[in-house]
């Protein structure tokens, strides 16, 4: 059973972390320029240009693979290991 959920929270944070950079930065560069994270404006102040996906959807994502490996960390402090569920306590008698 463990097994499983180590794999899985492995898949899912490290598809959470390359869907937020790798995948999101190239659907940027498929959209076309201008490559920027923020709205560029004219000397007018106008915006003429804004990034397909917003950088806190982006941040968001990177930052839900983040908190899988902490959910995941505390899954693997809280549970016994199988060789301490197997052993239990041994008290010696006199």
């Amino acid at each position: 059973m463990t097994d499983i959920i180590d794999k899985a929270a492995m898949a899912l944070s490290a598809g959470l972390m390359l869907l937020g950079t790798v995948g999101l930065g190239i659907v940027e560069i498929l959209a076309g320029a201008p490559y920027s994270p923020v709205p560029i404006t004219n000397e007018a102040g106008d915006v003429v240009a804004t990034p397909l996906i917003s950088p806190q959807i982006r941040t968001g994502i990177v930052l839900a693979g983040i908190a899988v490996l902490g959910l995941y960390a505390a899954y693997k402090i809280v549970t016994p290991l199988a060789e301490d569920a197997k052993a239990g306590h041994e008290t010696v008698a006199d």
